[in-house]
C-alpha cells in the first residue's frame, strides 16, 4: 500500500469520526431541546391554572397570566414575547397529544425540527388513535429522513386521516390570507402574499405573459436596430449597442422608436436589460402603488379606497438630505434605506415622516411630517422608534404614550416619564405587576412580576464623524 492510499484511508477514518461525533452531539441537543420543551409546556400549564382561577370575565383578562409569563421568559432569552407564546403553546401541545414524538425527542431519535413537522400536519387529527397511528408511522420516516421529506410525508398521511372534506379545509385555510412584509439586507425587502393558489398562480400567469411581452418587443426592437446598423448578429436580445439597464416601472419602459439616446446620427434606442424577474417585480409594484381597488365600497366619486396613501418615516441624516455624504437612512426604524431613495422621498412626498439627525451626535435634531403631531410625540417617535417592552418592534408611530408612573399617581406628562408601549404592552403592564423605571439616557428598567429586572434601551445610532483625512469615520452612539 503506497503513501497515498494510507493518507486517504486515514482521512476517510477520521470522517467517520467526525460523524459519529456529529451524530452524538445532535442526539445532545436533541435531549437538551425535550427538557427546554418540558419547561415551556410546564410554563403554559401553569398558566392554565391561573386562568381557571380568574373566573367569567374577557377572554382578553383570561389571557393576561400567559401573556406576562410569556413575557418574562421572552425577555430572559430576548425573544418576542408573542415567539415565545406560541413556544409555549407548541411545547404544551406536543407533550399533550404527541407522546410518542416526544419520547422520541427525549431519546435523541429526532430533533426539535422533526417533531415540530409532525405536530403541524397531525394537529388537524382529532381522534386520539388516528393520531396515535399517524405518529408511529411518521416517526419511521423521521428516523431516517431529512426535515422536508418528514414534512412532505407527513401532510400525505395526514390528509389521509383528516375528517374534514377539502372544501372544508380550504375554507378555513383561506381564512388565514394575509399580507406582510419581511426586511432583508441591502436596503430589499420582500412582500409576501398568503391567499388561494388559483389567484396566487393568476397573477403570476399575469406577471410572466406581460413581463415576456416586454422582452419580446425589446428583442424585436435589437433586432430592428442591428439591421439598420448592418449587424445581423446583434439581435439575441443580451445586450448590443445602446443597451441600458432599464430599472423604472410598467409596460412603458420598453420605449418607443422616439425613445432615444443622444441626437442626430449618432442617436440609440433605449433597451431594456432588466431580467424576467425584474420585470414581474416591477409590474407588480407598479400596479399595486399605482393602481386603484377595482371594487370599492366606499363612495367613489370622492376619491375613495384611491385616495388612500402610504404613509412612512424617514429617518435621515442631515448630510445625506443635502447630499455631502451617502450615510444611510433609515424606514419606519426597521430597515435601512439607501441614500438616492430618502433624499427622493424627503423632497417630494407630502405624507412621510422626515427625522433628521446630527451627522456628529446622531441626536435627533428635527422631525418633520405633513400633518404636524405635538412636539413631545415627534420626540418620543424618534428617540423610541418601536414600543420600547424588548423583543416588540411595533413602530411607535403605532404605539400609546404611556406613563412610566402613572399620570393619576402624580406621574407627570414630560419626556422623561413617557415612553412608548404597544396596545398589546401598554395594557400588560397595567393588568398584571409589571413596572417601569425611567433612568438616564431614555434607558427603561423593566421589573418582571417574578422579581426580574430587564434594561430596555434606546436604538443605537451610527453617525459619521470627520476624519482626518477629510473622509468621515464611524461612530457608534
Amino acid at each position: 500500500m503506497d503513501a497515498d492510499e494510507k493518507r486517504r484511508r486515514a482521512e476517510d477514518k477520521r470522517a467517520g469520526v467526525f460523524a459519529d461525533e456529529l451524530a452524538r452531539l445532535h442526539r445532545r441537543r436533541a435531549a437538551l431541546e425535550a427538557k427546554e420543551t418540558r419547561l415551556l409546556a410546564d410554563a403554559y400549564a401553569l398558566t392554565l391554572e391561573q386562568r381557571s382561577r380568574i373566573g367569567s370575565v374577557s377572554s382578553r383578562e383570561r389571557d393576561i397570566p400567559l401573556r406576562s409569563i410569556a413575557l418574562e421568559l421572552g425577555m430572559a432569552v430576548r425573544v418576542n414575547d408573542r415567539s415565545m407564546q406560541s413556544q409555549m403553546h407548541d411545547a404544551y401541545e406536543l407533550i399533550e397529544l404527541f407522546p410518542q414524538t416526544m419520547a422520541a425527542l427525549v431519546e435523541g431519535r429526532v430533533t426539535r425540527a422533526h417533531a415540530q413537522v409532525i405536530q403541524d400536519a397531525g394537529r388537524v387529527i382529532e381522534d386520539p388513535d388516528d393520531r396515535a397511528s399517524f405518529e408511529q408511522i411518521v416517526l419511521v420516516e423521521a428516523e431516517r429522513q431529512t426535515v422536508p421529506r418528514t414534512k412532505k410525508y407527513a401532510i400525505q398521511r395526514a390528509a389521509v386521516l383528516d375528517p374534514r372534506p377539502l372544501q372544508e379545509r380550504h375554507d378555513t385555510a383561506i381564512r388565514e390570507r394575509r399580507v406582510w412584509v419581511t426586511d432583508l439586507d441591502d436596503t430589499l425587502s420582500t412582500l409576501t402574499i398568503l391567499g388561494g393558489n388559483v389567484y396566487i398562480h393568476g397573477v403570476y400567469h399575469r406577471l410572466t405573459g406581460q413581463g415576456t411581452t416586454i422582452k419580446d418587443v425589446d428583442r424585436a426592437k435589437r433586432r430592428e436596430y442591428a439591421v439598420a446598423q448592418g449587424d445581423a448578429d446583434a439581435n439575441d436580445g443580451s445586450g448590443g449597442p445602446g443597451s441600458g439597464s432599464g430599472s423604472g416601472f410598467g409596460l412603458g419602459e420598453t420605449g418607443t422608436d422616439d425613445n432615444v439616446i443622444g441626437s442626430g446620427e449618432t442617436a440609440e434606442p433605449w433597451f431594456d436589460d432588466r431580467s424576467l424577474d425584474e420585470i414581474r417585480c416591477d409590474l407588480a409594484l407598479d400596479m399595486l402603488l399605482t393602481g386603484s381597488p377595482t371594487i370599492d365600497p366606499t363612495d367613489g366619486a370622492k376619491g375613495g379606497l384611491g385616495k388612500i396613501r402610504a404613509e412612512v418615516q424617514i429617518t435621515i441624516p442631515i448630510t445625506t438630505l443635502t447630499g455631502v455624504t451617502n450615510s444611510g437612512a433609515e424606514l419606519n426604524g426597521v430597515t435601512p434605506v439607501d441614500p438616492e431613495t430618502a433624499r427622493r422621498m424627503a423632497g417630494t412626498a407630502r405624507v412621510s415622516e422626515r427625522v433628521m439627525t446630527d451627522p456628529i451626535t446622531g441626536v435627533v435634531t428635527a422631525v418633520d411630517r405633513y400633518v404636524p403631531h405635538p412636539s413631545q410625540t415627534r420626540f418620543l417617535n424618534a428617540r423610541d422608534v418601536t414600543c420600547r417592552t424588548p423583543g416588540c418592534r411595533r413602530p411607535a408611530r403605532h404605539c400609546d404614550k404611556d406613563h412610566s408612573t402613572d399620570f393619576a399617581l402624580g406621574g407627570p406628562t414630560s419626556n422623561d416619564n413617557l415612553c412608548n408601549e404597544c396596545a398589546r404592552h401598554h395594557t400588560l403592564k397595567h393588568a398584571t405587576n409589571w413596572h417601569v423605571e425611567q433612568l438616564r439616557g431614555g434607558v427603561l428598567k423593566f421589573t418582571s412580576p417574578g422579581g426580574k429586572n430587564y434594561d430596555s434601551h434606546p436604538p443605537s445610532r451610527v453617525a459619521f464623524v470627520p476624519a482626518d483625512d477629510g473622509g468621515y469615520g464611524v461612530a457608534p452612539f
